[in-house]
């Protein structure tokens, strides 16, 4: 990143045992360190920990942005309700994103937390919008050539629907991260869309 810092946004997270105020304060330091920054963007709470109080963590959290350490406040595998709380005991700052698990086969986050994010305000970051490399078979060929896409880059598309929204696909080569961010250079139509979605239907 050295000479391009300005164009990354770099995001990290903090694992669910060190959600203690020091461990939380002493995980981001050590990854400023591996990293060589001197801030993260986007700092999550990977998964929430019923064993420790939010307040507790947030409020370390909090303490980050303060010093310059982080930029954003951010949860991920959250509910709608370990959102809530987490929000609720933020005494400066705004939660600005809930990262979880969101695909085509994988469509766990629609009934509440996404459109608790689109009322809010909050991203929705999609983790394994591939579906861990099992591509869909279930997207309409005819789609497919109509908007010279692959299946991976239609899954991502429609992944990204909804503006609220963000995917973070693995890319293990230069091709991959040109594909993907090519999947998006065309929209589908409202009714494709909820084609794509009917179709992937179980």
């Amino acid at each position: 990143m050295k000479g391009i810092r300005d164009q990354v946004i770099i995001a990290s997270k903090v694992a669910p045992g060190h959600l203690h105020r020091d461990d939380v304060i002493q995980a981001c330091k050590a990854s400023l360190r591996r990293l060589a920054v001197r801030q993260i963007d986007l700092y999550q709470v990977h998964w929430p920990d019923s064993s420790v109080p939010i307040r507790e963590t947030m409020s370390a959290m909090e303490e980050l942005v303060r010093d310059g350490s982080i930029r954003h406040i951010g949860v991920s595998n959250f509910s709608v309700k370990e959102t809530d709380d987490a929000r609720a005991v933020l005494a400066k700052n705004e939660l600005v994103s809930n990262q979880v698990e969101y695909s085509l086969s994988n469509r766990y986050a629609e009934p509440e937390i996404l459109p608790y994010c689109r009322s809010e305000k909050l991203t929705l970051i999609a983790y394994s919008p591939l579906a861990r490399g099992r591509i869909a078979d279930t997207i309409p060929q005819a789609l497919l050539r109509k908007y010279n896409m692959t299946a991976a880059q239609a899954m991502l598309n429609w992944a990204t629907r909804d503006e609220q929204v963000v995917a973070i696909p693995k890319a293990a080569a230069v091709g991959h991260l040109e594909e993907n961010a090519s999947s998006v250079s065309a929209r589908f139509t409202l009714d494709e869309y909820k084609q794509i979605s009917e179709g992937s239907l179980p």
